[in-house]
């Protein structure tokens, strides 16, 4: 069995919602909502990766585990590469799941998801997808796609990501979900690669490993959670963890 470190990446530094992981949902801050749902996943140890000293008190404070890192990383994987020499300098996590900070509402069910795809050795890097069925989603550019082929029951193999409509044709449109779930060697070498020019044009990480060969896996989940980006996102989520 593979051992498995999830690390969440958490900065203050957001620019439509700034202070974002402290915000106050049903009295507790975003971050530690995000927290305790990865830790009800029970696949591995939770540690918190920041650049704050105020989130770090308050999940300590709720008694999770942060550690600091620096304020400059251009993204949240180079945030827990960091981390991960930290917590785990022996290189004992043999997987590292990436959870975003701004994700409140994801259910452990699907972090656990996450792991599926890398039952196969061949797999270097899963994420998550599910079924778009607003259709007004189906031409917004702030709706990533994904692109893949079929390898078994709920599960793509993916070829691309995009902001726009893609595929063409008939037939279901998937709603990327940023969460990944990275074998350590795959995190290693993502993280040592410059931006390439898909990533660049589309603005989608993600696209750099693909350029470069390696493999990403899709589990199919059932409904996408909802991302803490602005000040409406943020009631919308109250109310949703209000009534759960």
């Amino acid at each position: 069995m593979s051992e498995v470190l999830v690390l969440i990446p958490a900065r203050m530094a957001s620019t439509r919602l700034p202070g974002k992981p402290l915000a106050d949902i049903g009295g507790e801050p975003m971050i530690v909502h995000v927290m305790r749902q990865a830790q009800a996943a029970g696949i591995g140890r939770v540690v918190i990766a920041t650049d704050s000293a105020e989130i770090a008190a308050a999940v300590d404070k709720a008694g999770g585990h942060a550690v600091m890192t620096r304020a400059d990383h251009p993204s949240g994987s180079d945030r827990i590469f960091e981390a991960l020499g930290k917590v785990d300098p022996a290189g004992r996590a043999t997987v590292i799941v990436n959870v975003q900070g701004d994700l409140p509402t994801i259910t452990p069910k699907a972090i656990a998801a996450s792991l599926g795809p890398l039952t196969d050795s061949a797999v270097d890097i899963a994420t998550l997808a599910a079924e778009i069925t607003e259709p007004g989603e189906r031409d917004n550019p702030n709706v990533v796609k994904v692109v893949g082929s079929p390898v078994g029951p709920a599960r793509l193999r993916a070829l691309y990501f995009t902001r726009a409509t893609a595929p063409a044709g008939d037939g279901p449109l998937y709603h990327h979900i940023g969460l990944y779930a990275f074998r350590r060697a795959a995190l290693e070498r993502f993280v040592s690669l410059p931006p390439s020019p898909l990533e660049r044009r589309e603005r989608l990480e993600q696209l750099r490993a693909l350029e470069v060969g390696m493999r990403i896996d899709v589990a199919i989940i059932d409904a996408v959670p909802l991302g803490v980006d602005t000040a409406a996102d943020l009631a919308r989520a109250r109310d949703i963890l209000e009534r759960t």
